[in-house]
């Protein structure tokens, strides 16, 4: 039911163009995956990010599992059926959830001790119990239960949390039994360390079977050392699987990261910055509701295809957004969405076309993909 296929990459770089075959539906990569968080992408119907272009979406086990509960989406059929998605769905474990949002958490090797963010309950997950809950959720592609470290952790720690990722990848493999259905995919962990990296990319790929992540990036650290680390895995990671940076959704990293041959994303900015009025162009981010858009009447971005530049004008979002209308926010979530789907798709056809390296160039040095 899985099958990943590289139908080009190109030759200086080693950026990849592929084909990802899963239960729900054909996933052509380089692709950029909407956050749908608590099983809806915040302000936008599952028929609108389709039609977008979105392919894959995501969504999280530890909000999930906070709120409704894994039985109740369980019960209704699944995640595809709860939620009316019929395309792929990959759960994030929750792992960097735990991390993120718990204020009073307790690591050990068993598991994570934490408290709900929502009302202060308290909840143990252990890698045993992710993969039960993942699986109850019924996504795709699932992910191992890790443990994210921040930027700046002291090299100790940071290596304690590659052992203890490592563990409980074993236990996360043994606990999912069948990846006919439901794919598992490892992390590699590391923070900044090279060396950590590399020893973290050693104990994950043996256990990866069509899918690997890179976890633990844009926590906080440099662009530069977020680069440095995928060249450090770039010759490491298999061949003949997708390869997934977590929680990246920006064009300028996105280019990077597809150069050093990364082929998935995700990431919540789209819409996080929609809903302030930023819009992505292939010239550089806009922010809508600034006062020099009150009188113009022409859309987020000349050439685009999507439903909020077909129909409307950055005076009359600009005014929605000034107003309070949540409708402004919906529509340029929709224009962002699409944004990172045209992006992602002409980087696909530069891979395949054979002119992938000039287009890396120009945006390096114009910060335009135009």
């Amino acid at each position: 039911m899985f099958k990943y296929e590289v139908v080009a990459e190109c030759k200086v770089t080693g950026a990849r163009a592929g084909v990802f075959t899963t239960p729900h539906g054909v996933i052509n990569t380089p692709v950029f995956m909407p956050v749908g968080t608590q099983a809806s992408v915040k302000g936008l119907t599952p028929e609108q990010v389709k039609d977008c272009g979105s392919q894959i979406m995501l969504s999280n086990a530890y909000h999930l599992a906070m709120r409704p509960g894994e039985n109740i989406v369980k019960a209704a059929g699944g995640l595809h059926k709860f939620m009316n998605w019929d395309k792929p769905i990959l759960t994030d474990s929750g792992g960097f959830q735990v991390y993120s949002l718990s204020k009073i958490r307790k690591v050990t090797d068993e598991g994570v001790k934490f408290q709900s963010h929502i009302d202060g309950s308290a909840h143990f997950f252990t890698p045993e119990s992710d993969m039960r809950l993942q699986e109850d959720l019924g996504a795709d592609i699932i992910m191992a239960f890790d443990e994210c470290t921040s930027a700046g952790i002291e090299y100790k720690k940071a290596r304690a949390a590659v052992i203890r990722t490592s563990e409980w990848l074993k236990r996360c493999k043994a606990a999912h039994t069948d990846n006919s259905t439901q794919m598992l995919f490892p992390i590699i962990q590391g923070n900044v360390y090279p060396d950590l990296r590399k020893l973290s990319a050693e104990l994950t790929v043996p256990h990866a079977e069509c899918g690997i992540a890179v976890g633990g990036l844009s926590v906080g650290e440099s662009a530069e050392e977020m680069y440095g680390m995928l060249d450090v895995l770039q010759p490491i990671l298999p061949k003949n699987m997708p390869h997934y940076l977590m929680g990246v959704g920006s064009a300028d990293y996105i280019i990077e990261a597809i150069s050093r041959g990364i082929d998935m994303f995700d990431c919540v900015l789209p819409t996080r910055i929609a809903r302030n009025g930023s819009a992505m162009t292939m010239n550089g981010d806009i922010i809508v509701r600034d006062a020099p858009y009150k009188e113009d009447y022409t859309p987020i971005e000349a050439g685009c295809d999507c439903y909020a530049c077909k129909g409307y004008t950055k005076a009359y979002i600009r005014h929605l957004l000034k107003a309070g209308e949540v409708m402004g926010g919906s529509l340029i979530s929709i224009h962002n969405i699409r944004f990172l789907h045209r992006l992602t798709e002409k980087i696909r056809a530069a891979i395949i076309e054979g002119t992938f390296p000039e287009l890396l160039e120009k945006f390096r040095k114009t910060a335009s993909f135009l």
